[in-house]
């Protein structure tokens, strides 16, 4: 069974997803086998809000040359939260506003 900071690794800072959070909408790197219930529980759990949806997107590695060498970076997976009207924001991206 996994916990719920194993399922949500880290927030996404980037200027799109800064915008969503006056609807509410907030951007989470997530574990790459969770699945969308899985995401909704983890951040009910971690931050006392009331989810309404989850949409997830799936990124694959790209490739990326140093000179001769080739490499990946690795692939990710995040999810987009949209929270309930009456549910309070999450507290982490309100102060970065």
């Amino acid at each position: 069974m996994k916990s719920a900071y194993d399922i949500i690794l880290k927030p996404v800072i980037t200027e799109r997803s800064m915008e969503g959070i006056s609807d509410k909408k907030y951007v989470f790197e997530v574990a790459r086998d969770s699945n969308k219930i899985e995401i909704k529980k983890a951040v009910e759990e971690i931050f006392g809000v009331k989810v309404e949806s989850v949409n997830t997107i799936r990124l694959p590695g790209k490739e990326k040359r140093m000179g001769v060498h080739v490499g990946m970076t690795p692939a990710r997976k995040k999810a987009v939260i949209t929270l309930k009207n009456d549910s309070k924001g999450i507290e982490l991206f309100e102060n970065m506003v």
